[in-house]
């Protein structure tokens, strides 16, 4: 998995003289680059989490998104989120925030692995690892519930064509079932789709 191609996301941080935070978010975000790399990963890009970040993300098209914030990092998830609400992908988050409550929020949003003070080269393979696992576990079972919906939708669209035929034409469930199974294939269709056109004529004519 050394081939994913990664954007690190930090919160939007201004710069100032004697700003400690500002001080403190660099060196982490410095670390955490170094540990990347140093393991071998491929870094496209380091972004702040602003209003063009889903625009950024969307172009780069990266395969995971490793946000870094030293502490309430609810600000920046949410501009990830909005920025994969399209297109899931894999988020790992790495903070020094240990409330459980920012726990369960991270993990609620999306993210799939949250890492509290794992800034070491020697975590982060395994780490990242895990998290892509995990992530594309998770979207293995969205999809087949995803799947799932849709068949039982187009279920109930069958059905309803299959009632409208018998009622219409006087057919059995069965020959009303054939008759859709010839349109199907005359049409060159699913037959879901020319249920759906059935039902569809039918609202027009009544």
């Amino acid at each position: 998995m050394l081939n994913l191609r990664i954007v690190v996301v930090n919160p939007v941080a201004i710069e100032g003289d004697d700003d400690p935070s500002f001080t403190a978010q660099a060196a982490r975000s410095h670390a955490l680059r170094i540990a990347l790399l140093e393991a071998g990963y491929n870094i496209i890009a380091s972004l702040p989490a602003d209003l063009y970040l889903p625009e950024r993300i969307a172009q780069m098209q990266p395969d995971m998104i490793i946000i870094d914030a030293e502490s309430d990092a609810r600000d920046v998830l949410e501009h990830v989120v909005i920025a994969t609400r399209d297109a899931r992908r894999a988020i790992v988050l790495f903070t020094e925030d240990e409330k459980k409550s920012s726990m369960e929020a991270a993990m609620a949003a999306g993210v799939s692995a949250y890492i509290v003070a794992g800034l070491q080269t020697a975590r982060i393979k395994p780490v990242l690892e895990v998290a892509m696992l995990r992530f594309n576990q998770d979207q293995k079972l969205l999809n087949e519930l995803s799947d799932t919906k849709t068949k039982l939708a187009d279920r109930k669209v069958i059905d309803r064509a299959k009632g409208l035929l018998m009622e219409r034409q006087q057919l059995s469930e069965q020959d009303a079932y054939k008759k859709l199974r010839r349109l199907a294939m005359d049409k060159n269709l699913k037959l879901a789709e020319v249920a759906q056109r059935v039902l569809d004529a039918n609202d027009l004519l009544s």
